[in-house]
């Protein structure tokens, strides 16, 4: 029963703060991702006299629905878009993405580089700095993209565009890591060349499945017209996709974003598509994805908020000033408008959980490791990266909700 406490105070916490911060005139994911940061400053309060509240970051439980909660929040973007707006955005996107992913991630070496002290790992620290300040989470932001109705606007479209690339760019970048950690040296150039083939092939298969086999058979489930089984079928799919993903070397959420992108009116019919539509959008904005925000704000630790102060602020100019310059500018030299330009810029400073997953790959791997070291930047290197990633997730819909230009409220 103690799973199911844990899940409903943090859904309760989620969806009060949640409407809270919507009546405020905020995304609801500000005050979801609040309520974890109020739960967990509680529990430091009120000590273990509350075991329950105590033991919430490290629930096994919670983190599963979080996974879910992303697969949903990404198999509803997916839905949300279609393909041809992927594709008539892709060119803008691609710039975007490329240089959003760019300034962050040199400015980041370069701060690690000034920052930490001399040791074997600092160039290895110092690559982490850059790589998780470099990416974006699509889940974040797309969440405010449909609270505002953007999503189909040009600007959500590079948004949503330039995130899907930036995971493959991220994609790269955590391979590139990873074998720098485990190895001691960057992979060598026949590996990248094995990574880039996976990953064409996984575009390949999802596109060629979604086009032209998917649709077929969803048409011949929809004769049925039982509505559980077509969502049987959605999931299977997101699933299907994300093991595929998975093996192909990239992160799953991929495969679900995938499998809800051809999941379109004209491919399955309208009635199944509204269906399963409003079914997703249910659980995604209702249940997962209010835990999913909740339980980045959990794994806050405010350590670093007063031990390391200046190399913490550091951190957030670079990750939001970042992919302001490296984002914002490719999309105005594209066209977009000041405040759109602007808006992509905030859209894709959101880190969320993708930052938290390349810190669990690199905690696991001992980059964190301070041992036989005093300095304050090395001991506190993890909890202000992990600020960074609830910070930023916290700020942008908020920012964004301000500089959205106000004829992008309506779709377009």
């Amino acid at each position: 029963m103690e799973v199911f406490a844990e899940i409903l105070i943090l859904l309760l916490a989620a969806r009060l703060l949640g409407e809270g911060a919507r009546r405020l005139g905020q995304p609801a994911a500000v005050g979801e991702l609040t309520a974890g940061v109020v739960l967990v400053a509680a529990a430091a309060l009120l000590g273990p006299s509350v075991p329950l509240l105590a033991g919430l970051p490290d629930s096994p439980v919670l983190k599963f629905v979080a996974d879910f909660g992303i697969f949903f929040l990404v198999l509803m973007a997916g839905i949300e878009m279609r393909p041809k707006e992927m594709a008539g955005a892709s060119g803008t996107a691609f710039v975007v993405a490329l240089g959003g992913m760019a300034v962050p991630l040199v400015a980041g070496f370069a701060l690690g580089w000034v920052a930490l002290p001399d040791s074997e790992l600092k160039a290895t620290q110092a690559f982490l700095i850059g790589v998780a300040i470099s990416i974006s989470a699509i889940p974040a932001t797309v969440k405010v993209l449909m609270e505002f109705g953007v999503l189909h606007q040009r600007v959500g479209r590079v948004i949503v565009s330039a995130a899907v690339f930036d995971d493959i760019f991220g994609l790269f970048l955590l391979a590139l890591l990873t074998g720098v950690a485990q190895t001691g040296r960057a992979p060598e150039l026949m590996e990248f060349a094995v990574l880039v083939a996976k990953t064409a092939a996984f575009f390949a298969v999802t596109m060629l499945l979604g086009a032209h086999v998917y649709p077929r058979i969803s048409r011949r489930v929809a004769k049925l017209q039982v509505a559980a089984l077509e969502f049987s079928m959605l999931c299977g799919v997101g699933l299907a996709y994300g093991l595929f993903a998975e093996a192909m070397g990239m992160h799953w959420g991929l495969g679900a974003f995938m499998a809800g992108l051809y999941f379109e009116a004209h491919r399955v019919g309208k009635r199944v598509y509204q269906d399963q539509k409003l079914i997703v959008g249910a659980i995604a904005n209702g249940f997962l994805g209010p835990l999913f925000f909740a339980t980045i704000g959990i794994h806050v630790d405010l350590a670093a908020v007063w031990t390391v102060p200046g190399f913490l602020a550091a951190l957030l100019f670079i990750a939001f000033a970042g992919k302001l310059i490296g984002a914002g500018g490719p999309a105005r030299l594209a066209g977009l408008s000041g405040r759109e330009s602007a808006a992509v810029g905030v859209g894709m400073s959101a880190r969320g959980a993708v930052e938290l997953m390349v810190l669990s790959i690199a905690r696991e791997a001992g980059l964190f490791d301070g041992s036989g070291t005093t300095d304050p930047v090395v001991l506190n290197l993890y909890s202000a990266l992990v600020l960074v990633a609830v910070i930023t997730t916290l700020v942008a819909p908020a920012v964004l909700r301000r500089i959205l230009p106000k004829h992008s409220t309506k779709p377009g």
